[in-house]
């Protein structure tokens, strides 16, 4: 057996509620790390505005906290200047010191496209995508105490995909973050990588969109939340020790 040494970590896996990041906090959890589940509680879109992904509410958070045993919910507004601080401060006061940040909250929302940006689509998206991690991770960098790992979530849109430019171009800040970062702060010891994901079904793709996803993809299977999962416990376990700076496409082969 591969011992990750993450076994009494603190983890803080923003967006964590459901889908991808509630998957990634398990995954933690099975490693034996005591998970701080952050979540938002998202208000109604604008009008004309479609939301393009779940917020679950605090009974979900709050559910999956229990299950996960030595592990607390925490809200938190993303976009708000000063949430980067609080929220550390909120699971250093429950948990202890951070050990492990994966930055998974996201901002998605159509329409997208060239022909309908507004400056408020991009904000919305620039806020939680890009500003946030940083914030975040400058927090982070900042205190006193352990020398914490960083691990995105990115996409496979942020290389290129028509019709998501506010949430690309967002993401692809976040990789180019993620290079900055790992330069700035190795010397410090803290290493920052990141995950880009493939189309991965966690409830948003109908029938049809499931087929023609598992078509392109050349694994010939579209991913589950388990396959990002278990990539970002990689990047944060002992085995990566010497991995900084990096973008891991976990995406079976697809936008290669």
């Amino acid at each position: 057996m591969v011992d990750t040494k993450l076994a009494g970590q603190i983890v803080l896996v923003t967006g964590s509620s459901g889908g991808i990041g509630a998957a990634i906090a398990r995954a933690f959890a099975a490693e034996g790390a005591r998970v701080a589940v952050h979540y938002f509680s998202e208000r109604s879109a604008p009008p004309g505005v479609t939301w393009e992904h779940v917020t679950p509410a605090a009974d979900v958070a709050e559910a999956l906290a229990a299950e996960l045993g030595d592990a607390v919910a925490l809200p938190a507004d993303l976009r708000e200047p000063d949430a980067a601080r609080h929220l550390l401060d909120e699971v250093e006061r429950r948990l202890g010191p951070v050990d492990v940040l994966v930055n998974n909250a996201a901002h998605c929302e159509a329409p997208d496209s060239f022909g309908a940006l507004t400056a408020d689509g991009l904000r919305r998206h620039y806020e939680v995508n890009a500003i946030a991690p940083a914030l975040l991770i400058s927090e982070l960098a900042r205190r006193d105490g352990r020398r914490p790992c960083v691990v995105n979530v990115s996409t496979d849109a942020a290389r290129a995909f028509p019709g998501q430019i506010g949430y690309g171009t967002s993401k692809a800040a976040l990789e180019a973050l993620t290079r900055a970062a790992a330069l700035d702060l190795g010397a410090a010891g803290i290493r920052v990588n990141a995950v880009a994901p493939g189309p991965v079904q966690t409830g948003w793709m109908d029938a049809e969109t499931y087929a023609r996803a598992g078509q392109i993809v050349p694994l010939g299977r579209v991913g589950e939340p388990a396959d990002i999962a278990d990539a970002v416990v990689f990047l944060a376990s002992h085995q990566a020790r010497w991995i900084t700076g990096q973008v891991l496409q976990v995406a079976g082969g697809h936008a290669l």
